[in-house]
């Protein structure tokens, strides 16, 4: 679930990322069932920095389509080899330089990702160009800097090779998408292994 500032480590861990995060694995469960309850079989939906499709294949079930993506070439090898609905297809896409027409999604899916993007901001943009009027952006967020375990377990990440470019807490996180053009319709930060802020958003009028 990455972008350039990362990819190289992201090419690496791709074959141990399931096992990475099966410690988060009910802080998932709850996020998708948060998701699911926005989602239907009547939405097509983009998914931005699936990784392994941990959550695609979850959420392609309840969807029309669903074009799950992701910068690193070997994520995306490791996430086709997974049995998955014929409503997903996978694909190696930059989520700040997509190829979709404007309007396209009802929906953008992006997890665990924009604090470890370089410029978050330029897939924001991205966001609100290919979401379709009155669409939903739904971006759950490590938002670690909230608490003192957080901000430790970051730092050995980045003596690993991994870099965190954004630090925020869960309100910091809100107020970036606020200021990026998103309107929140719903915020829940979940504690865990690392703390989780889940958003739902619209564009601003």
């Amino acid at each position: 679930m990455k972008e350039k500032g990362n990819k190289g480590f992201w090419d690496r861990w791709a074959k141990r990322y399931d096992f990475m995060m099966s410690k988060d694995s009910r802080t998932y469960a709850q996020i998708v069932n948060l998701m699911k309850r926005k989602l239907d079989r009547e939405m097509t939906v983009l998914e931005l920095a699936c990784g392994t499709g941990l959550l695609s294949v979850r959420l392609a079930g309840s969807v029309k389509l669903l074009e799950a993506t992701d910068f690193s070439e070997e994520m995306i090898r490791q996430a086709k080899a997974k049995a998955h609905s014929s409503r997903l297809h996978f694909s190696v896409q930059d989520a700040t330089n997509l190829p979709y027409t404007p309007g396209t999604f009802d929906a953008v899916v992006i997890s665990n990702a924009l604090h470890i993007m370089p410029e978050p901001e330029k897939a924001l943009a991205e966001i609100r160009r290919v979401l379709k009027p009155g669409g939903i952006l739904i971006a759950p967020t490590f938002t670690a800097a909230g608490s003192l375990s957080g901000r430790m377990r970051i730092r050995i990440m980045e003596l690993s090779g991994f870099k965190v470019f954004h630090k925020w807490t869960p309100q910091g996180y809100l107020d970036f998408l606020k200021g990026n053009g998103f309107e929140i319709t719903c915020g829940k930060t979940f504690s865990g292994g690392l703390k989780l802020t889940y958003a739902e958003a619209k564009v601003k009028p």
